[in-house]
C-alpha cells in the first residue's frame, strides 16, 4: 500500500472526530480529565479519546511540549525508547516510539509517519504506522500499528489551553478486558496530566536548552536525513504477528491518589 502524506482534508477529519460526540461513550470524567471509547470497538482495534483543560499553558506551549523529543525523556514515564529517523517534507517526518505496557502484557513499538499543521488558534499532530526497511520489528516488543492517532490543541484566550488526544491502534493481541478498563480508567488520564504538569514546567526548562531550536517551527533547523516515500509502505496488521494475552490475569499493583482523581 502506497504512504500518503496527509494533506488539508485528513487534518480537518481529525478535528472533526476529536471534536465530535457521536458513537462515543464517557468511560472517565474526573479532575478536568475526560476519557471516551468508540461504542465500535471491536476485539483487535482500539479506539480512545482523550480531553484535558490547561490552564495557565498557551496552545504554542503544549504543542512545543508534544515536539520536543529531548524534553519529552523528562515527562512520558510510559516511553521506553524513541528517535527520529528522516524527514519527508518540512512537516512531515518518520519516527520509533516503544511504550511499555501494563505488566504482564508484552511491551509494543511503533514506526509512524508524523505529520503537523498550525490552523489558526488550532494545532494538530497526527501520525499512523509505515514500514521502514530499517526499523524491522524487534524480538523483544510486539509491533503495534496506529491507524490514526493524534493531538488537536485548542488556543482558550492568552493562556488557557485545550488538549484532545485521539488514537485508533491495533496493540497486535487479543487483551484481556482489564487492560481496556485499566487503561481508560488509570493510564489515559495519567498520561494527560503528565503532559499537563510538563507543560507547565516547558518555559523554564526550554530556556536553558537549546531555547531557539524548534525545527518543528523553523524547518530550516530540521538536520534529520531526507527521505522518500517511496521508501515507505504502510504497515498492514495482518502482516504481523500476532499473541494472544487474553488469558494473562491483572497483576495488583498500587494506584497512586494521581492516577485515580
Amino acid at each position: 500500500m502506497p504512504v500518503q502524506i496527509p494533506d488539508d482534508s485528513d487534518f480537518s477529519s481529525f478535528k472533526d472526530q476529536c471534536l465530535s460526540c457521536e458513537g462515543w461513550i464517557s468511560r472517565y470524567n474526573k479532575g478536568g480529565v475526560t476519557v471516551w471509547c468508540h461504542e465500535e470497538e471491536s476485539r483487535t482495534v482500539q479506539k480512545l479519546k482523550m480531553r484535558i483543560v490547561c490552564k495557565d499553558v498557551t496552545a504554542e506551549t503544549l504543542y512545543d511540549v508534544l515536539h520536543d523529543t529531548s524534553y519529552r525523556r523528562k515527562w512520558d514515564t510510559n516511553m521506553i525508547d524513541t528517535y527520529d529517523i528522516g524527514r519527508l517534507t518540512a512537516n512531515a517526518d518518520v519516527g520509533y516510539y516503544s511504550w511499555k505496557c501494563p505488566s504482564p502484557l508484552k511491551n509494543r513499538d511503533f514506526v509512524t509517519m508524523r505529520s503537523w499543521l498550525p490552523l489558526g488558534n488550532d494545532y494538530l499532530i497526527i501520525n499512523y504506522s509505515v514500514k521502514h526497511p530499517q526499523h524491522p520489528p524487534k524480538k523483544d516488543y510486539v509491533r503495534a500499528v496506529s491507524l490514526l492517532t493524534g493531538y488537536l490543541i485548542q488556543s482558550n484566550g492568552a493562556s488557557c489551553s485545550t488538549l484532545y488526544y485521539l488514537t485508533q491502534m491495533d496493540p497486535k493481541g487479543s487483551l484481556p478486558k482489564w487492560v481496556v478498563n485499566r487503561v481508560s480508567q488509570f493510564v489515559a488520564p495519567k498520561a494527560m496530566r503528565r503532559i499537563y504538569k510538563a507543560s507547565l514546567k516547558y518555559p523554564d526548562w526550554k530556556r536553558k536548552h537549546n531555547p531557539n531550536l524548534k525545527p518543528w517551527m523553523f524547518p530550516e533547523q530540521n538536520a534529520l536525513p531526507c527521505l522518500s516515500v517511496s521508501e515507505l509502505t504502510l504497515q498492514r496488521a495482518d502482516s504481523l504477528e500476532n499473541i494472544d494475552e487474553s488469558g494473562l490475569s491483572e497483576e495488583k499493583t498500587h494506584h497512586s491518589e494521581d492516577e485515580e482523581t
